[in-house]
Parts: C-alpha cells; sequence; structure tokens
C-alpha cells in the first residue's frame, strides 16, 4: 500500500473517529465488496499499520442475490492484497417478525458483525456509512413521523450488546468515495461489485435514489449536506432531551430495577415532559419506541386512573411487555409472568 491510495479528506475523518477507542488493539471493518466499505478497508489499512493494530475484515453473506458468492470472492481478495485478516459468515434473514427485507437483513448482519467481533476479541468494528447515506436517513425517518431521536439518524459511534461500531465517514459525501474507488481500480485492477438492491425501487433506498435524489439533486444541490446537518442537530436536541428525561425520571421515586415509578410524581409533570419520561422509561428497559398514537394513548389511560391506581384497569401490551398500574405505581411486567 502506498500513500497516493488514499484520499486525504478520508483519511483526516478516519482519525477523529479512533479516539474514542483511545485503547484499540484490533479493530474491524465490515466489507462488503461495495466501493463505500472497500475504500474504507483501505484507509483503515493504512490506519492499523501505522498505529500498530490488528485489522480484521468481517463479511456477511446473506445470501439474497445470486452473485453474493462472488462478492465475498472479491472482498476476501482485497482483504488479501491489504494484509489484513479475514472473517465471514453466512445468515439465514428471518422475515417471521413481519419486518421489510431491508430492516430484516440489516438485523442479521448486526447480529453476524457482533458475533464475529467477539469471536475475535474485537475492540470495535468501522462502517462505511457516509454523507449520502445518512441524508436518506433523516429523510426517510422524517417522512415516517420519526422525532428528534429518529431524525438524528446514525451516529458517529453506537453500541450494539456491547460493541463499539464507528462510522467516521458520516460528514464526507459519496463522490469523494467513488473518485477514489476510481482511482483505486486504475492503480491496482481491483474493482467494487455492484449492487443492484442499491437503485432497484421494490427496495425503499433505492425508490429514493430512482425517484426522488434526482430531482432534489436538481432543485437543491448539496441537499444531502444540508440534512446530514438536521441529523447532527437533531443528535444534539435528542441528548439534550435524554438527559432531562433522566432527570425526571429520577424524581419518580423509581425501583431499584427502574422497572416502576410514581404515578403521581409523573402526573405532576408537564405533558411534554410526562411523554418524554416515558420514552426515557421504555428505552432504558431495551423496549422499541411505541408509536405517538399509542404514547397518547397510554398517556391518556394513565391521567384517567384513579390518583392511587386502586382500579388497576390499566393493561397495555408493549413489545412483549405488558404497561400496567398497581397501586399508584406504574410497572412494566413481562407477558411471561402473567400467562
Amino acid at each position: 500500500m502506498n500513500g497516493s491510495d488514499l484520499d486525504p479528506q478520508l483519511a483526516a475523518a478516519l482519525a477523529p473517529a479512533m479516539r474514542w477507542l483511545p485503547h484499540c488493539r484490533r479493530l474491524g471493518v465490515a466489507l462488503s465488496g461495495g466501493a463505500d466499505s472497500a475504500m474504507l478497508a483501505v484507509h483503515a489499512a493504512a490506519y492499523a499499520q501505522r498505529h500498530g493494530l490488528d485489522l480484521h475484515c468481517l463479511h456477511v453473506h446473506h445470501g439474497l442475490q445470486e452473485a453474493a458468492g462472488r462478492w465475498r470472492d472479491r472482498a476476501r481478495d482485497l482483504a488479501q492484497r491489504l494484509g489484513a485478516g479475514w472473517q465471514e459468515t453466512q445468515v439465514t434473514v428471518d422475515f417471521s417478525h413481519g419486518d421489510g427485507i431491508e430492516s430484516a437483513a440489516r438485523t442479521a448482519r448486526y447480529k453476524a458483525l457482533i458475533e464475529m467481533s467477539r469471536g475475535l476479541g474485537l475492540d470495535g468494528v468501522l462502517l462505511a456509512h457516509h454523507q449520502d447515506d445518512q441524508a436518506e436517513t433523516v429523510l426517510m425517518r422524517l417522512l415516517r413521523g420519526a422525532g428528534p431521536e429518529g431524525l438524528a439518524a446514525m451516529r458517529a459511534i453506537s453500541e450494539r450488546e456491547g460493541m463499539p461500531f464507528l462510522r467516521p465517514w458520516l460528514g464526507v459525501p459519496r463522490k469523494l468515495i467513488l473518485a477514489c474507488a476510481q482511482r483505486y481500480v486504475q492503480q491496482h485492477g481491483w474493482e467494487a461489485v455492484q449492487d443492484p438492491t442499491n437503485i432497484q425501487e421494490d427496495y425503499t433506498r433505492g425508490a429514493l435514489r430512482g425517484r426522488l435524489t434526482p430531482h432534489l439533486d436538481e432543485r437543491w444541490p448539496g441537499w444531502q449536506a444540508i440534512l446530514a446537518r438536521h441529523a447532527r442537530q437533531s443528535a444534539e436536541l435528542a441528548d439534550l432531551l435524554t438527559e432531562v428525561a433522566a432527570q425526571d425520571f429520577a424524581g419518580l421515586q423509581p425501583s431499584e430495577d427502574r422497572l416502576s415509578f410514581s404515578l403521581a410524581d409523573w402526573r405532576a409533570l408537564s405533558p411534554p415532559r410526562q411523554a418524554q419520561v416515558l420514552r426515557h422509561w421504555l428505552a432504558q428497559a431495551g423496549l422499541r419506541m411505541p408509536s405517538d398514537a399509542r404514547l397518547r394513548e397510554l398517556m391518556r389511560q394513565m391521567r384517567q386512573l384513579h390518583a392511587l391506581g386502586h382500579d388497576r384497569s390499566l393493561q397495555l401490551k408493549h413489545d412483549g411487555w405488558v404497561i400496567a398500574c398497581v397501586k399508584g405505581r406504574m410497572l412494566l411486567v413481562s407477558s411471561n409472568t402473567l400467562q
């Protein structure tokens, strides 16, 4: 590997992200074989070489495309060229939960990355999401009615089951990555794979890229950077709301396991803070967020309960749990304990 393989802006964006892993010794990079992940692997390999890190390329074989085997071979070839470790796994995408194909594949992919990372003893994993991905995510979540947390879209660093995932290129436009990938082809003859689902309109992102993006590019050039900025601002607002909600929840006489709190103290909060503290309560229990309509219905029922909750009329099922009120305290109870 030589310096001409690297793009200065891409390399510069990687270094700050690595500060989140100050004691990193073994690093992973998710490598599908596409241009984005390939160029991230190239830059990560250079960084690892300079800092004495052990780099491993992680590949998830979904089996959803006929060409998946060739993509794996192409990705493995790049890992060998870079002198990086290679780890692959094949997954079966579970559609039984009613999720769309994109969501189900994403769930399977993260699960596989976590398992491989743990097996290798990695300190963190790099993901190649970029500014265009971030802008698309903001747009899709806006159309789905997401709040500040949802509009924060992808975080530069996040954890799943204790494994740090870093996205160093969220501020980098994809055209910069594609230009780097083209230079790499010219210099080394290795060419990234093309995933047809990226533009197929059967998929949400594919439909957005095929139908909406060309119009946005024509009418509002640079819209991706604008929406990515909204994501950063939404993340700051979401973090602030989380801090306020945590303080409010601490004043609700929470139980030691944090699965219950005082109904009367909750009622003393303003309606916006009532809603936010309920989201905080469910999130810390690891439950998914309810829809806005469902949250409003929960709040309506909580306001109509007897002051001490003696009528015990509230039992709302949510994400495998039951939200109930007993003796003036709101409770989260596993559905299994009620059977």
